[in-house]
C-alpha cells in the first residue's frame, strides 16, 4: 500500500479510522458495502492507494483493481439467489456524479426492473451522420 490522502474518506476507511463492512481485501484492493445500499449487496471496490479517478490510473494499478472485480462480483451474485444481474458503475468528475474523489467502482446487484435503481442512456442516433461520427472517431484516435 502506498500514498494515502489524510482528507479522503476512503483513505480513512482503508486505515481503519472510519468503520466499514469489508467483503474482500488484499494488498491492492478493498471492497466494502456502500452505506447507501442502492440495492442489497451494493459494494464499492477501491484501490488501496489514493487515486482520484479513472484518468489518474496507471496501467499496472488499473490491472490490479480491474482483475479483482469479476471475482468480487461473482461472490456478491452467489450471496443471494435473487440477484438476476449487476450494474458496474464508475463515476469520474463531479459532473459525472463522483462524490468521493478516490477512484471507486460500484457493484450494484439487480433483482428486478422495480428494485429502485436505474440508468438512463439517451438515444441520439438521429442527431449524428457519418461525418459527425468520423469527426468524433478521429478526435479520439488522435490522442493515442
Amino acid at each position: 500500500m502506498t500514498e494515502l490522502n489524510d482528507q479522503c474518506v476512503f483513505c480513512k476507511i482503508i486505515q481503519g479510522q472510519i468503520p466499514s463492512y469489508p467483503v474482500y481485501e488484499d494488498d491492492e484492493v478493498l471492497a466494502f458495502l456502500d452505506i447507501s445500499q442502492a440495492t442489497p449487496g451494493h459494494t464499492l471496490v477501491i484501490p488501496k492507494q489514493h487515486i482520484q479517478d479513472i484518468f489518474a490510473f496507471d496501467a499496472d494499478t488499473a490491472g490490479q483493481v480491474f482483475a479483482r472485480i469479476p471475482r468480487i462480483a461473482r461472490a456478491i451474485k452467489a450471496s443471494n439467489p435473487n440477484i438476476a444481474g449487476m450494474n458496474i458503475v464508475n463515476d469520474n468528475g463531479k459532473v459525472a456524479y463522483q462524490s468521493v474523489f478516490h477512484a471507486h467502482f460500484h457493484l450494484i446487484p439487480r433483482y428486478s426492473q422495480a428494485d429502485d435503481f436505474s440508468i438512463h442512456f439517451g438515444d441520439h442516433t438521429n442527431d449524428y451522420d457519418a461525418a459527425q461520427y468520423e469527426a468524433l472517431q478521429t478526435a479520439i484516435k488522435n490522442q493515442f
